[in-house]
């Protein structure tokens, strides 16, 4: 039998500028009592970023502005951005939720970073091993709706690698990688909420995926794919401008350069008769230069 718990305390008090948030989630958890090595910690984004002083009155569009790396969809007022951590996310995650009037909070500068400190407070004051996630909330590209990701991790597998496994028909399994961070940031917000002021949780049951003391591990940010290593690396009318456009500045979201059969096919595709304009954004989003593929045409 397999068993998953996971709960989130009340009563954890306002979190300011230089808060000590060790202590806090500690207090919150009974000092310590709560918890039991092998647990997961999950703390919200916004706590974090709060102790650690992220919090600033100002405009949001202007903080999203600055948190921003490259625009990757505008739909009205929504902008989906590449984050400065490499995250894809709404607003890059700014948000003006559960602040002051006029204030805005900014997701915190090395997630992993506060993760690691907050493991290690809690191992060095209460002598118990935990791993710790940051988690913050994320839309999901082909489902509506939202929910929480580890943006930070600590003393964490973060994903489990089952590629070169076979399953219990002799089935190979090449793809396989379950982020398991991700799935207990989403347990961990069932019982946390969104307006319950609960903005830390402890999920129990994975031990396995905590390790011992000392060893971090690779840290979320090891989810996060790196540019051009998304299969969606602009927006569907976004990847039309850019490629007709054919700035090199915009090449790299696209992807590797594909196979010449890849973009043979690609072109085949397209209307008998098609223009050079055309075909040059084909070659674009590709990986190519038309005359580079004039070449490759010649040669054969």
């Amino acid at each position: 039998m397999s068993k998953l718990e996971a709960w989130a305390p009340d009563g954890l008090p306002e979190v300011e500028a230089g808060d000590d948030l060790a202590a806090l989630v500690l207090a919150a958890l009974g000092d310590g009592a709560e918890l039991a090595d092998g647990d997961v910690v999950s703390v919200t984004s916004k706590v974090v970023s709060k102790a650690e002083g992220r919090t600033r009155p100002g405009d949001r569009e202007a903080a999203i502005d600055e948190e921003t790396v490259r625009v990757l969809a505008r739909r009205g007022a929504t902008r989906i951005v590449r984050h400065r951590l490499g995250l894809t996310m709404a607003a890059a995650g700014v948000d003006a939720s559960n602040v002051a009037v006029g204030s805005v909070v900014l997701l915190p500068l090395d997630p992993d970073g506060s993760a690691r400190a907050l493991r290690h407070e809690i191992h060095r004051r209460a002598g118990i091993n935990v791993g710790v996630i940051i988690t913050d909330t994320a839309g999901r590209a082909w489902r509506e709706g939202q929910t929480d990701i580890a943006i930070g991790a600590a003393g964490l597998l973060v994903a489990e690698d089952f590629a070169g496994q076979v399953d219990p028909h002799g089935n190979p399994l090449s793809v396989t990688l379950p982020a398991v961070a991700d799935e207990l940031a989403g347990a961990a917000e069932l019982v946390q909420g969104k307006l319950s002021g609960r903005p830390v949780a402890v999920v129990r049951g994975r031990a396995d995926l905590v390790l011992p003391p000392g060893e971090d591990g690779p840290g979320a940010t090891s989810l996060v794919r790196p540019e051009g290593g998304d299969l969606f690396g602009w927006g569907a009318r976004e990847a039309v401008v850019r490629a007709l456009a054919g700035d090199a500045a915009d090449r790299e979201p696209f992807g590797s350069t594909a196979p010449a059969e890849e973009l043979s096919a690609a072109l085949d595709r397209l209307p008998d008769g098609a223009d050079r304009t055309a075909l040059a954004a084909v070659c674009f989003a590709h990986g190519w230069r038309l005359e580079d593929w004039d070449a490759e045409v010649a040669g054969r």
